[in-house]
């Protein structure tokens, strides 16, 4: 039996400590008596039982010595029990007090949640942008167990969640019905994407996954796509500006297989992803449930536009397609463009800055006449649409649904604007929304006239951008007036760009009254 710390002092006693003088000293000891760690004193024999027990003249007077020892061994323990079993009881009863007294789950979500300035929700923990700490992530890992309900976690723009995920991934099986994780911009480690993969089996009806502006990402894409596996729900995957290279690319091409349910994907901004593409067509292919797919400033190689004209026309269900930043796109020589007919569900089509010349530009212009669902068109920085809008026409005469047109600086003509005038008053463009003319300094003012002579028909239109390029600017002509006249029949105009555009004083305060004389809201950006 182990012996405590007093025990072994009674064992350890000297031959000094224990009394060597008459038996009468050792029977005024044992009338002292000892007292218990309770307090109390302990029963001891009668006087005369020790007295006589002292003179025993049958035992030496080592072996007198030896019982008392014992004896007072036996006191010794017999007082370390009681201590421990009291201190048992104290203890008990001091932790049922704590446990009274301290808070609930719900209590300390709400505490915590307070803390940051948030309200607590069930179903939504949006911790974006709120500065929180490595502690802090600790915290939170210690919450899940009490949000079982819990569908959508947005943890973006904190950057001390990086190197600590792991800590809230190993409470994910608490929250099983988690839907969407939206981490953007949080420092993410390649430990964190690590952790992030593991627990993708214990949240299986994740849907939505965005790890946008996390730049660690990049060559370690495999550690988090290597996870995925047959019947994944991710309908939506985020993957912007995360310092992708060819090599993630083609370690996502290998998870594609998985993504049976993707709708959306965007890894947008990688610039050196370019490449990664080349292997990709039968596993793009595949994805028939596909919606949006954003591949703008990617820089696609040649081989890439290759495989692209080879798979984007079998992605059936594709509403909305991005490849802007692209120059590749425009100076291919593969019919990638002329292949959108194949999509007659595409929404938006955005082709900015993708070196378009006028043979690519017009392989897009025959597409568009079988795209009648098209609502938003970007051509944007393509310098050959300028004086070649009307490669255009039939197109914009069949898109009936078509509300966002953007066109800055491309080198647009006064021919130009006269065709969106006269297509607008044969009643097309009708549902036109957003007009973006900015950045057009080759329009001359006859052009300026004709156009704002004819606003008045875009009866929907709420954004219309006539900027100037940065390093331009130039007096407003006589179509001032003009454009003055047909805001005021533009009900729904609520925003004008005009930057870099020079106002005469009479012009500057018919601007500033325009507002107040007229009862509108409208937004000058001068």
């Amino acid at each position: 039996m182990e012996k405590t710390g007093d025990t072994q002092s009674c064992q350890n006693k000297s031959e000094e400590d224990i009394p060597k003088s008459s038996p009468f000293g050792f029977v005024i000891k044992q009338f002292q008596g000892k007292r218990s760690s309770s307090g109390k004193r302990k029963e001891q024999p009668s006087a005369i039982q020790k007295f006589f027990s002292g003179f025993d003249f049958g035992k030496s007077e080592g072996k007198a010595r030896q019982e008392i020892e014992e004896t007072e061994i036996n006191n010794c323990r017999a007082d370390d029990q009681s201590e421990k079993e009291n201190l048992s009881v104290e203890d008990e009863s001091s932790q049922l007090i704590s446990e009274a007294e301290s808070p609930s789950g719900e209590q300390r979500l709400n505490q915590f949640m307070q803390k940051l300035g948030k309200k607590p929700n069930s179903k939504n923990l949006d911790l974006n942008n709120c500065a929180l700490s490595a502690a802090d992530v600790t915290e939170l890992a210690s919450l899940l167990p009490f949000l079982p309900e819990l569908e959508e976690i947005s943890l973006s723009w904190n950057g001390c969640v990086g190197g600590t995920l792991k800590t809230l991934t190993a409470q994910f099986h608490h929250v099983n019905l988690l839907k969407v994780l939206r981490l953007n911009s949080c420092r993410l480690s390649a430990e964190d994407i690590t952790s992030l993969g593991e627990a993708f089996e214990i949240v299986p009806q994740l849907e939505e996954l965005d790890l946008s502006w996390n730049s660690n990402i990049g060559g370690k894409l495999s550690l988090l796509t290597k996870k995925l596996r047959k019947g994944c729900k991710i309908k939506l995957l985020k993957i912007t500006d995360c310092n992708l290279t060819a090599r993630d690319g083609e370690s996502l091409d290998t998870a594609l297989q998985h993504l049976t349910a993707l709708r959306k994907l965007d890894i947008s901004c990688n610039k050196e992803i370019g490449g990664g593409f080349k292997d990709s067509a039968a596993h793009l292919a595949s994805l028939k449930n596909l919606e949006v797919l954003d591949l703008h400033q990617c820089c696609v190689t040649e081989e890439d536009v290759t495989v692209l004209s080879q798979v984007i026309p079998l992605l059936s269900s594709l509403q909305e397609l991005n490849l802007s930043w692209n120059k590749n796109i425009g100076v291919s020589s593969d019919p990638l463009l002329g292949r959108l007919r194949f999509l007659p569900k595409l929404r938006s089509v955005a082709i900015s800055n993708c070196g378009l010349g006028k043979e690519s530009f017009s392989s897009l212009a025959e597409a568009a006449l079988h795209l009648p669902e098209l609502e938003i068109l970007d051509l944007s920085w393509n310098k050959c649409v300028g004086g070649n809008l009307k490669l255009l026409l039939g197109a914009l005469k069949l898109a009936t649904e078509i509300q966002v047109l953007r066109l800055s600086s491309c080198n647009l003509v006064a021919e130009d604007l006269a065709l969106l005038t006269l297509l607008s008053h044969d009643g097309h463009l009708a549902r036109l929304q957003k007009l973006d003319l900015s950045y057009n300094n080759t329009i001359s003012d006859e052009g300026w006239m004709v156009f704002c002579q004819g606003l008045t028909v875009f009866k929907e239109l709420s954004e219309l951008d006539v900027s100037l390029r940065p390093s331009s600017c130039r007096a407003c002509g006589t179509w001032f007036s003009e454009l003055l006249a047909a805001l005021t029949k533009l009900p729904a105009l609520a925003e004008l760009g005009m930057q870099r555009w020079v106002l005469s004083e009479s012009q500057r305060k018919q601007l500033e009254g325009f507002n107040r004389d007229n009862k509108r809201n409208i937004r000058f950006d001068c």
